[in-house]
């Protein structure tokens, strides 16, 4: 990506001198242990960013150098964060090239909407640093592609932010089902609620002073901006965003295919729709169900954007039935059934992790970002989640998203997870706008 944005936020100058900021008593003691120090620059400062922004600052020998933000009002709200923790000062601003030209940073942090993940991870690791990547991996099949193809060629740590897959309950449960103690695993059944409202019909409009709309488009193509988009809303255009199986069924369908031990389904059908609002600008479905199947396993995913209703008393987990016995787990803790219905085994987090919040808060994040760390720095007996297991899972999620479109129950090669539907292909890649076509 060789085109240059207009850069807003903090001057950069003004920012470099920051760096003297380095010597100051107040960060003194933060060069004590500094060989394996991590510096780290968060893009997208949103309700997730922010949350990622504050897990980074309370992890061990770590400093935020970088904050990037299409918002300028985001960028001085992270700044005003590093404030609090008496973190020193960041370069900051909208356009991550710029601001990876102006740090020394080891790791870049990518939280910001879905149709910049890919891009964004591909940027990070031809600069040379290691990548945190919130789901979904990208906004498309082939992006996934291509960042398995550049982690190969970097060799870079590419961490998927699905933090369930470091949950320790959710690792014994799973250690569990390997060895045998449910049986062969024949169906998952996994499921979210939310009561989402309506966007509305939006107007075009100036962008806000605040927002860099050719920064934060980036790499799709142009668009009047239009008053209903940014924040959030941008997750129900498909130009932008991937819709609620990126956006949320991808924790659970994670944990649905790590139980049954496979790769790519070899079947995917949905049915799906617009229920509610159907007169506002929400291009996608509000309420899904998604069949997977993997030989003789199948998964399902039953999305409820916009009616509350919970299974099990939760607004989101997964239901894995075996032979021997079935597990219900979530992100805090896991029970196990008999045959018979009753219950042989539980385990709870001591501490609980947010289900269905925008941010996401909760332990999760730091067991998560600190095995990332750890594999960085070359201590971690195991990395959570690579960026292999999290395009399988991602891919998952495109799947539905593209039988959705395309109309058709897709056929796929089980060794790859390609469909072999004709209208299905055109939803495997995207068009960008040019210049900002992604390679590795």
């Amino acid at each position: 990506m060789t085109t240059r944005r207009r850069f807003i936020g903090q001057a950069v100058g003004t920012s470099l001198a920051a760096s003297a900021l380095a010597s100051s008593a107040a960060s003194y003691a933060r060069v004590l242990g500094a060989n394996d120090r991590v510096n780290v620059v968060v893009t997208g400062i949103g309700g997730r960013g922010k949350q990622l922004l504050q897990d980074f600052i309370d992890a061990g020998n770590v400093s935020v150098v970088g904050l990037c933000d299409a918002d300028s009002r985001r960028v001085m709200e992270g700044q005003a964060t590093l404030d609090r923790n008496d973190r020193g000062r960041a370069v900051g601003g909208s356009d991550i090239r710029r601001i990876l030209d102006h740090t020394n940073a080891d790791v870049l942090a990518i939280a910001t909407p879905d149709h910049w993940h890919a891009p964004g991870a591909l940027i990070g690791m031809d600069a040379g640093l290691h990548v945190y990547l919130e789901k979904p991996v990208g906004h498309n099949p082939r992006e996934g592609e291509l960042l398995i193809e550049a982690q190969a060629k970097h060799g870079k740590v590419l961490q998927v932010g699905n933090q369930q897959r470091s949950a320790p309950e959710s690792r014994e449960l799973i250690a569990k089902i390997h060895a045998g103690e449910l049986g062969r695993i024949y169906r998952v059944y996994t499921w979210y609620a939310n009561n989402r409202g309506s966007i509305g019909n939006g107007k075009k409009a100036s962008p806000p002073e605040w927002l860099d709309w050719e920064q934060w488009q980036g790499p799709a193509p142009r668009r009047d901006f239009q008053d209903n988009v940014v924040h959030y809303n941008w997750h129900w255009f498909w130009r932008w965003g991937t819709g609620e199986t990126c956006n949320n069924a991808m924790h659970e369908l994670d944990i649905a295919r790590w139980a049954i031990g496979a790769d790519y389904p070899d079947r995917v059908s949905v049915s799906a729709s617009r229920q509610f609002y159907s007169g506002d600008d929400w291009e996608m479905y509000d309420t899904m169900l998604a069949r997977f199947r993997f030989g003789s396993a199948w998964v399902e995913w039953d999305a409820h954007s916009c009616n509350r209703v919970r299974r099990f008393g939760r607004g989101r987990g997964t239901l894995i039935y075996g032979t021997k016995g079935s597990a219900l787990v979530g992100r805090n803790g896991y029970t196990i059934f008999g045959l018979d219905g009753e219950v042989t085994a539980e385990k709870r987090a001591p501490v609980r992790s947010e289900t269905t919040g925008l941010a996401g808060g909760g332990p999760l994040n730091r067991l998560h970002i600190d095995n990332f760390l750890d594999t960085v720095r070359g201590i971690a007996g195991v990395q959570h989640s690579p960026i292999a297991d999290g395009h399988k899972s991602t891919l998952l999620c495109h799947l539905a998203n593209i039988a959705y479109r395309s109309g058709e129950t897709l056929n796929c090669d089980p060794a790859t997870g390609k469909p072999d539907n004709e209208s299905a292909a055109e939803h495997w890649s995207r068009s960008y706008e040019p210049g900002w076509e992604p390679t590795v």
